[in-house]
């Protein structure tokens, strides 16, 4: 990440707390989320592989309750 503060969830595990800086790797196939903290924006240079031309399959939105989770520190 290059700016701001992100919080990033894989489906069913813990929501973290992503700083300038850091990286995040998930892997091919695993559902997952990330944004900005409620409280920032954030700048991020994402990466992926295209697998019969398509690159990413975009699934439902994050629920307030699911965003709202405390990060674990």
């Amino acid at each position: 990440m290059i700016l701001g503060v992100r919080r990033v969830q894989t489906w069913g595990g813990p929501v973290r707390e992503i700083r300038a800086g850091d990286s995040v790797w998930i892997p091919p196939g695993e559902k997952h989320w990330h944004g900005a903290a409620s409280n920032t924006g954030m700048v991020h240079i994402a990466m992926q592989e295209a697998l019969d031309g398509t690159h990413v399959t975009w699934m439902e939105h994050v629920t307030d309750e699911q965003y709202l989770v405390p990060p674990e520190r």
